[in-house]
């Protein structure tokens, strides 16, 4: 038999962590609905479980799998992906210490860096993610993260990771990457040099919008600047802070990472067909895909990614007034935020999920449109869209 590093990505997904159950052999592994555990005189626990916070197995099943897929010496699942996000920031830095932010990162990721952790102590600098001696010049003595998204959100930016973990190298510094939009299947940030990979799995690993989730995977032997373990950090945190994933959202985290394989193919297709309808419409002043060969950092994606996802980008003319009519047109796209489930989604980034940052150095484009491609019939898909162009621009 095969080890798990010897499987396959879908063979892993489907299989480390739901081992068949060794006394009924069920198939999937059961949710724990259980707070606390019997124990075996004081100290005598089973299986290492003495509250859910700590250890729950359905958990544990769950960061098996998402070590497994990224190639991580250990996985932590969370109750958002902000949760891990903080969970990282508190384990890895301290007052004084700085971290580089991407210019185009996630509204939510910029908030909690700039309003929580910002006057904790910790200072940050932006830097343009898809130019390496930019973020190299926003290294500071007491940098001790580099933070990147890539493919970045909303504006589908490609950071060159292996590039980048070598400015962290030389820094002294730990490169945290957000593999959300890629996913593991797509992109494996770890084995490009990376420290920590942070995803959201209330996106593509869960995959059907009926979850909030978050996790979180180390390198093999990733230690910080003091010598600290990461994994261990990052477990105490977990365990002290307590943003843990429940019991029945890991169970569906871990339920949809199993067709995540075939998921992410068919979002690849529909999206590359999407973008080709974009690119021709008169209406459509540009639009943003890292698998377009005229994307700035096409060839930095050809190297990194098997495929260029599911999310898409794209500005409208008529300005801010017509791209948010436009959004609000379509039938078979559902307007909303979030991203990576079976159904197709759009939404007004500057309205919507990146508010948060409107008069700052990472305010996106007023006339943007963000979409989250579907498993749908892409036929359908364009043709909603078609629709809804034709009317307003």
């Amino acid at each position: 038999m095969a080890t798990h590093d010897e499987l396959g990505f879908s063979s892993r997904a489907i299989h480390v962590g739901s081992e068949p159950d060794p006394t009924t052999g069920a198939v999937v592994p059961p949710i724990y609905a259980t707070s606390t555990y019997k124990q075996d005189g004081i100290g005598g626990l089973r299986g290492g479980y003495e509250y859910s916070r700590s250890g729950n197995p359905t958990r544990t099943a769950l960061e098996s799998c998402v070590a497994a897929l990224e190639g991580g010496e250990r996985g932590f699942a969370f109750a958002s992906g902000l949760a891990a996000e903080d969970t990282i920031l508190r384990a890895l830095l301290r007052p004084g210490d700085h971290v580089v932010v991407p210019s185009d990162a996630y509204g939510g990721t910029y908030r909690l860096i700039n309003r929580v952790v910002r006057p904790w102590g910790v200072e940050h600098s932006i830097a343009a993610i898809a130019d390496v001696d930019a973020v190299r010049a926003a290294v500071r003595p007491h940098t001790r993260l580099i933070w990147l998204e890539t493919p970045t959100n909303p504006l589908l930016g490609i950071a060159d990771i292996e590039a980048i973990a070598g400015v962290a190298r030389e820094a002294g510094a730990l490169l945290v990457v957000d593999n959300t939009f890629a996913t593991s299947y797509l992109q494996q940030p770890l084995a490009l040099g990376a420290d920590v990979v942070v995803h959201s799995t209330t996106k593509y690993a869960g995959g059907h919008s009926d979850v909030v989730g978050g996790a979180v995977v180390v390198a093999p032997g990733a230690v910080t600047a003091g010598g600290e373990s990461v994994s261990e950090a990052i477990a105490f945190h977990q365990n002290a802070m307590g943003a843990v994933a429940g019991p029945f959202d890991a169970w569906l985290v871990l339920r949809g990472l199993k067709t995540l394989a075939v998921r992410m193919e068919r979002h690849c297709d529909n999206a590359e067909a999407v973008v080709a309808f974009l690119a021709g419409h008169p209406g459509v002043t540009a639009v943003h895909y890292p698998g377009l060969p005229d994307h700035p950092n096409h060839e930095v994606a050809v190297r990194q990614m098997s495929r260029f996802g599911g999310m898409v980008s794209f500005r409208v003319r008529g300005g801010e007034d017509v791209a948010a009519k436009v959004v609000g047109e379509t039938a078979l796209w559902t307007l909303g935020e979030s991203l990576g489930g079976v159904e197709s989604l759009i939404e007004h980034p500057g309205r919507m999920t990146h508010a948060s940052v409107a008069g700052t150095a990472l305010e996106v484009p007023a006339d943007l449109i963000r979409l989250s491609v579907g498993i749908e019939d892409v036929e359908d898909l364009i043709a909603d869209l078609r629709q809804a162009l034709d009317r307003l621009t």
